[in-house]
């Protein structure tokens, strides 16, 4: 299925719908509308919030529905709220637990992968210093 775009492929800048079209009699209406939040979702987000739905909230329903640890759909529902603007970030501080939070999440998906044969040790070593380097700061 067709995903309306939600950003401008030349600049990255959130479009606006100009013209609705009525297939049935023809009727066009013309103006600038701002897309609703929900359609700026990337498909992650889009299926983590579906999930959240169907679990009715429960973030340990939400992870064994997604194959994910608990912190990584904490992270997953910060992310998503981030996204449709319903917190804000307290400045560095509030980056930089986020960052920790990811790292630890990344981390814990990697020995979960691990740990089911996803992934080899030597595949992990490497994934884990990919983790490490991220930043470069620690």
């Amino acid at each position: 299925m067709k995903r309306l775009p939600a950003r401008c492929p030349s600049c990255g800048a959130t479009l606006k719908i100009t013209e609705l079209t009525c297939d049935k009699c023809g009727t066009v209406v013309k103006g600038v509308y701002p897309l609703n939040k929900f359609l700026t979702l990337n498909p992650q987000e889009e299926e983590f919030l579906l999930i959240f739905l169907l679990s009715r909230g429960n973030l340990k329903e939400v992870q064994e529905r997604l194959n994910i640890s608990y912190p990584t759909a904490k992270n997953r529902l910060e992310e998503l709220l981030l996204s449709l603007g319903l917190v804000e970030t307290k400045g560095e501080e509030k980056e930089e637990t986020s960052y920790k939070e990811d790292k630890i999440s990344k981390i814990e998906d990697i020995l979960e992968k691990i740990e089911k044969g996803e992934i080899s040790g030597e595949e992990a070593i490497e994934k884990m210093k990919e983790v490490k380097d991220e930043r470069g700061d620690d």
